[in-house]
């Protein structure tokens, strides 16, 4: 039996990495992907590790957690690199060692298997870990649409009508040189609309647009998406028109608890805009307690806004300089 092995940090994970991992796909029967934990990236292992099972279902994750993190060609370094590899695979046998790395001979020599090297001098994909961190806007086309969303903090802003969310996303964008999400519902709204209601089979119809425009959106963002709300609102103005939203509008709502990493809610200390479409401050500050309940109900973890425009960038800046997408210490 031909098995082959390859390992990395894979941080992220982009086109070369899945070059090396389709070659060796194709020339053995079964392929283990050794997969480092490190702090190059705030992207945990196991996020890694299932980007490339989600690619890849047929090959064996092995997850490095306390992997050496030496990295040369000392012997000192070899030699430990070398024992920890053969540890993990637990006399797991080995035909052929995949890499682009000098690593390649002396892993292959300890393990006794073929050095497969692939694309050494980055010919054939020209890119690096290094580079991509450095710039994951620039190099996103080395990234599989999977990776390069996950690398992108989705912001959703809630609140009532008329409490600056849409001019706050835009705002944050221009201000970040990246894209924001326009309310879909609203415009669906203003296109069907009649007697200034909708049916609850149509409210059904706006939350799969929603996510799917906004999931193409993800693809072209720098760093952040602005949301100008989300499936959560659609399902509250459901409620609020009908008494209730439909099953697939509630199962999108809930959906949406994990779909963003930070949710801001806007307050209602702006000027109220008594545009036609809307019905009115007292309705907004009801609409607004409603909001509060639903998200206490579903243990949703905010961030309120509030000021001028000015104020709410600022405020939200600050919240975003001590956020990291995947750390459980946010302040």
């Amino acid at each position: 039996m031909r098995r082959g092995l390859t390992l990395g940090k894979f941080a992220p994970f982009h086109r070369g990495h899945q070059l090396l991992i389709e070659t060796a796909l194709a020339e053995v029967d079964e392929l283990v992907v050794m997969v480092y934990a490190t702090s190059v990236i705030d992207v945990p292992l196991q996020v890694r590790a299932g980007w490339i099972k989600h690619l890849y279902s047929s090959v064996r994750i092995i997850e490095a957690w306390d992997g050496p993190e030496g990295y040369g060609d000392t012997p000192e370094i070899k030699r430990e690199q070398e024992d920890y590899i053969l540890q993990k695979l637990d006399g797991l046998p080995i035909t052929h060692f995949y890499s682009s790395e000098f690593y390649g001979d002396h892993v292959s020599r300890a393990l006794g298997a073929v050095d497969r090297r692939v694309d050494e001098a980055r010919t054939i994909v020209p890119i690096s870990g290094t580079e991509v961190r450095a710039d994951c806007f620039s190099n996103r086309n080395y990234l599989d649409p999977v990776v390069y969303s996950d690398l992108i903090t989705k912001v959703c802003f809630l609140g009532a009508p008329s409490t600056g969310k849409t001019t706050l996303s835009e705002a944050l964008a221009k201000k970040h040189q990246t894209h924001w999400m326009p309310e879909y519902g609203a415009e669906f709204w203003l296109a069907h609309q009649i007697d200034r209601r909708i049916t609850l089979d149509q409210f059904e119809t706006i939350a799969p647009e929603h996510n799917r425009r906004e999931d193409a959106l993800v693809l072209e963002s720098r760093k952040y998406l602005f949301c100008d709300t989300c499936p959560i609102t659609t399902y509250m103005f459901a409620k609020d028109y009908h008494g209730k939203a439909g099953p697939l509008l509630t199962h999108l709502a809930e959906q949406a608890k994990s779909r963003y990493d930070l949710f801001i809610l806007c307050e209602t200390d702006i000027p109220y805009a008594d545009t036609w479409d809307r019905s009115g401050d007292v309705k907004r500050h009801q609409f607004q307690q409603q909001i509060i309940a639903d998200l206490g109900e579903r243990g949703l973890r905010y961030f309120r806004v509030s000021g001028t425009l000015e104020a709410r960038i600022a405020q939200v800046d600050e919240i975003l300089s001590g956020f990291s997408k995947y750390s459980q210490t946010n302040a």
